[in-house]
């Protein structure tokens, strides 16, 4: 039962954490969805987004994270 326990204390900590990042992502006027990389197709009627860079760098930085938490974890 104590291991259940700490992966939702670990996963509740984890989605707080995305949602602080995403609030100041907002607040702080960061590009993220309109990086460089990102491709954007206007034409009359027809849009197409696909967020390339954005989605490269967050799934960096995840991964970088995530790493971190499982090394602490592995730790103990």
């Amino acid at each position: 039962m104590i291991p259940i326990a700490r992966l939702l204390i670990i996963l509740g900590l984890i989605f707080l954490l995305l949602g602080g990042l995403i609030y100041l992502s907002t607040r702080l006027n960061l590009p993220l969805g309109r990086l460089p990389g990102d491709i954007r197709i206007d034409r009359g009627n027809f849009h197409f987004y696909f967020p390339l860079a954005t989605g490269l760098l967050l799934s960096l930085l995840l991964t970088i994270v995530l790493n971190i938490i499982i090394r602490f974890i592995g730790k103990k």
